[in-house]
Formats: C-alpha cells, structure tokens, sequence
C-alpha cells in the first residue's frame, strides 16, 4: 500500500488532467491523484477549470476527504485554502472547510410539501368588505377586482342544496353608503 499523505496535510502537486467539473493532480511520492472540484478551486465561482489551471501546472493544494467507494479510494483536494504563492494554509483550523459541508448538509427540498392555511382571521375588512383580512392588508384598489377566501367545502354544499348565501358584494356596499 502506498504512502498516503494525512488528512488537512498540504503539498504541491502536478496537474494531470483537466475536466469540465475540476481538475485531477498528481500526488507526490505516490501513483494516486485527488481531485480538485471547480468549488473548491478558488473562493470566486469558477465555471471552467480549464480557465485556471492546465496540465502540467504546479499547484498547492490540501487533502480535504478521503472516502471509500466501490471500492476506490477517492482523494478529495483544495486549491482554495491554500495561497498559491507560499503554500500557506490559509484555514489553519477547517472553518470554511466546515462551512460548506455544512451547506451542502442543511439543503432541503420543500417544493413537494403543500400549504395549507390553518387559521382565518374572523373579521371584515373595511375597504372591500371581505372577509379574512384587515384593511391595511387590502390590495383591492378604488373600483376595481374584490378578493375574497375560497368558500369551504359544507359552504358549498349548503348553496348547492338550495339555502341562499348572503352575498358580499351586497355587505360592502351597505358599509361603504354608511
């Protein structure tokens, strides 16, 4: 088995190819290469690696993951936290290292889940004379389309049966001669 270096250990390493997500990079004193994805290339967003680097370059990098999959184990590398110049850890403790895997852990997809209105305020609004909300959240402008909440379902059941709803715009028209 060959010498791997530490987890967070630096070293320079040679890039060996390039692709449209990263770039891979040689690691010194073995036959294995790490990946370094286009994320973690720059702190600015980075659209082509090949804009960055070439084959053949010199870089400093950080050993930041090593995970086993399939079988395989894949390095994962950093060019960000690393000054380019001098070789300097530039994140000493992983904070930002810690920052983005946080991101990547705290993203949940909501589209999936409905909304559903759990309470109405029981009031009449002053301007239109509909019901569930108060005139300061009115959008009705002078003259023009009245808003009002979606009738329940036994609502329509009783109209549909015969019984006579009051109706709305009868209501705001008394409020609004007053």
């Amino acid at each position: 088995m060959e010498p791997l270096p530490e987890l967070y250990a630096i070293f320079q390493g040679e890039v060996a190819t390039v692709t449209e997500y990263g770039a891979f990079i040689k690691i010194p004193g073995c036959r294995r290469q790490g990946l370094v994805h286009r994320t973690h290339m720059s702190s600015c967003r980075v659209d082509k690696p090949s804009e960055i680097v070439d084959v053949g370059d010199k870089v400093w990098v950080k050993l930041i993951g090593k995970e086993m999959k399939d079988d395989k184990l894949k390095l994962s590398l950093s060019m960000k936290v690393v000054n380019q110049g001098t070789g300097k850890d530039l994140d000493p403790n992983n904070v930002s290292l810690d920052q983005d895997e946080r991101k990547k852990r705290t993203f949940r997809d909501y589209t999936s889940q409905k909304i559903t209105l759990e309470a109405v305020l029981n009031t009449v609004c002053k301007k239109c004379g509909c019901k569930g909300h108060f005139a300061k959240e009115c959008f009705v402008q002078p003259g023009g389309t009245k808003y009002s909440l979606i009738p329940e379902e036994e609502e329509e059941e009783v109209t549909a049966a015969g019984r006579e709803k009051p109706n709305v715009a009868d209501d705001s028209s008394k409020k609004r001669k007053k």
